[in-house]
């Protein structure tokens, strides 16, 4: 089979690694950082040859295959080399992709995509069908391609993982909406993030559907001179459409060749409208499928929401207190703002990603009361901000910030974290700052 050289030992490179192994590969796993104990474990016992804390140029450079880690930048000067030599580097998805021949609903976009991929696996999986859920989201998609027979795939998949794949093809491909982000691993160009959004499709066939986003401009624009070659399935807020999921008189309608679904937006458990277009685009991928109208509404309504996304956490002296730290870009905290209906204190900063906060002036004068920073450097923000609430404070560690937020917020308000930036400066991740948040509050 050859060699196949795997760079970065976290979920998707052991995964990747116990798939390529079955099939025959003679697998090095390479990282640059530390393993964590579980993965050195499986390595052991598989008896995978691995490295950490550095790269063997010779032991890498000397195969057949890449599989690279979506967290590793294509600039790198290693990645760059095996390139140069003609050594083909792919993403997790594409590899293990070549091994399973289920059907695949892949899942793109800036925000709701977690949300949408968790609600289209419920519907599948409420529905009878044998699916599993891997991709950005869990466990590892090779490695539910190497222990178990799935007949179909929900897979969340990142703009980083889409730039690894030759031939992959999803024979429904999601894309939720694209705003700008990332844009520091896209050389800070918005376009070549969309052309990789945009990579879904790529290969998709007439026999296969996109369902996407009618609403969002940069998604319309993109299709305006980029054919898709796959049968379009749009869903809208604004407007009726003849084929497709739009919204009218507080129901959703689904407009499929010969079949209507409808169901009265009070039944959904998520609020917000942009939970009205995720549920839009995953009851159109469960109808593709074949699921029951009955299924479909009762699984939407008893769907509970991903965790760290407008979680509410407690209600303290009438006081609510949300957990959004998934809200790593200024397009999510627009959807968080926009779905609390009181006054808000809201914490946010964090390692900002060439965030541009002018679209949330709006919503933040009519809403945000006080804003807590909590960051290295919270300079743009203050700058955004400083001049359009009445209260902004600096904090640096997250306990502080609640309780500077519990200090400010008076009956009836909302305390939310929302925090637009990435969680790197002061936590492991953003689960961990959710986390930290969470016992912060239970422990006022």
């Amino acid at each position: 089979m050859g060699r196949l050289v795997i760079l970065g030992g976290g979920e998707s490179g052991v995964g990747t690694a116990i798939l390529g192994k079955q099939k025959g590969y003679d697998v090095f796993v390479s990282d640059s950082g530390k393993l964590k104990e579980k993965y050195r474990n499986v390595l052991e016992h598989f008896d995978i040859d691995w490295e950490a804390e550095g790269h063997t140029e010779a032991k890498i450079m000397n195969a057949d295959l890449v599989m690279k880690s979506p967290g590793i930048p294509d600039r790198v000067p290693l990645v760059k080399a095996l390139r140069d030599k003609g050594v083909p580097v792919v993403s997790e998805i594409e590899f293990a992709s070549r091994y399973t021949d289920a059907t695949l609903i892949g899942i793109t976009g800036s925000n709701g995509k977690t949300t949408t991929t968790m609600l289209t696996h419920h519907l599948l999986s409420e529905g009878g069908l044998h699916v599993g859920m891997a991709g950005n989201i869990g466990d590892s998609y090779a490695q539910m391609v190497a222990e178990n027979d799935y007949r179909f795939y929900v897979l969340e998949i990142s703009s980083f993982q889409l730039d690894g794949i030759v031939d992959f093809a999803p024979h429904i491909a999601i894309l939720t909406n694209i705003t700008p982000d990332h844009l520091d691993r896209y050389g800070y160009k918005f376009e070549n993030y969309i052309a990789s959004k945009f990579r879904i499709v790529e290969n998709q066939t007439e026999d296969d559907y996109f369902i996407y986003d009618a609403d969002d401009p940069v998604i319309a624009e993109w299709m305006e001179t980029h054919p898709i070659k796959s049968k379009l399935i749009p869903f809208s807020l604004e407007r009726e459409l003849e084929e497709g999921a739009y919204v009218k008189e507080n129901k959703i309608i689904l407009k499929m060749t010969d079949e209507t679904l409808e169901m009265t937006t009070n039944a959904l458990a998520l609020e917000g409208k942009h939970n009205v277009k995720n549920t839009m685009a995953a009851m159109t991928a469960a109808k593709l499928v074949s699921i029951r109208k009955a299924s479909i509404r009762e699984s939407i309504a008893s769907f509970q929401g991903a965790p760290h996304r407008l979680e509410k956490v407690l209600k303290i002296h009438h006081v609510q207190y949300i957990n959004d730290s998934k809200a790593t870009n200024v397009n999510s905290v627009f959807y968080a703002l926009d779905s609390v209906k009181t006054p808000i204190v809201w914490i946010a900063g964090g390692q900002d990603k060439g965030n541009d906060y002018k679209e949330l002036m709006p919503l933040v004068r009519e809403k945000v009361k006080a804003i807590v920073c909590l960051g290295l450097d919270n300079e743009k923000l203050k700058d955004a901000f400083g001049n359009v609430v009445d209260l902004m404070v600096e904090t640096y560690a997250m306990d502080e910030a609640v309780k500077v937020a519990y200090k400010i917020a008076e009956r009836g308000d909302t305390v939310l974290l929302s925090p637009a930036c990435a969680s790197f400066d002061l936590f492991k991740n953003y689960e961990d700052r959710g986390d930290q948040f969470k016992n912060a509050v239970k422990n006022l």
